[in-house]
């Protein structure tokens, strides 16, 4: 078992609350289109997901002082859930941002400009699954070896295992 951290809407987490069990719901869904790519990762990756929405997870408590997480106003909560390690698809967060924005995800400069004057070796959406390769090797000029932050995915969350809740409103 390890800690994640979620960042919920508030009205999810009572609805949550209500069926006993914390799930992704599509009409949050930011990113519809890049949500569904990654449903199909997780099909593909972890043995037991069932096809539900994606609940997104973070590895390291997530620091609210960022702005960005939700509009001001919002009621939302910062949930402590303990899961198996295996219920949960880890990514790169800084690299998932190729897939949000329709790009190439490459290892090198010379790799990006390939891809782009149209000599790529493998396709758009098979270099996004390198978000799941994090410690892979890159080279340095092109991207830095600093400490990758890892975000999750998963399914159902039972009730069972949330930890802690906090309550917030955005600022």
């Amino acid at each position: 078992m390890r800690v994640f951290w979620t960042l919920q809407n508030q009205e999810v987490w009572d609805m949550s609350q209500d069926r006993g069990y914390l799930q992704g719901e599509r009409e949050y869904a930011m990113f519809p289109k890049e949500y569904e790519w990654m449903i199909h990762q997780m099909k593909k990756r972890l043995s037991k997901y069932e096809g539900e929405s994606p609940i997104w997870l973070w590895v390291n408590k997530p620091d609210l002082r960022r702005t960005g997480y939700f509009e001001s106003g919002v009621k939302f909560v910062r949930i402590k859930v303990e899961l198996d390690e295996q219920s949960v698809l880890l990514s790169d967060y800084d690299e998932w941002h190729m897939v949000l924005n329709n790009d190439f995800l490459a290892n090198s400069e010379q790799e990006y400009e390939d891809y782009h004057q149209g000599k790529g070796m493998i396709s758009k959406e098979e270099s996004w699954e390198r978000i799941f390769a994090w410690d892979r090797k890159r080279d340095s000029s092109w991207d830095t070896d600093e400490d990758r932050e890892l975000q999750g995915t998963t399914g159902k969350i039972s009730l069972a295992n949330v930890k802690s809740v906090e309550y917030f409103i955005a600022r």
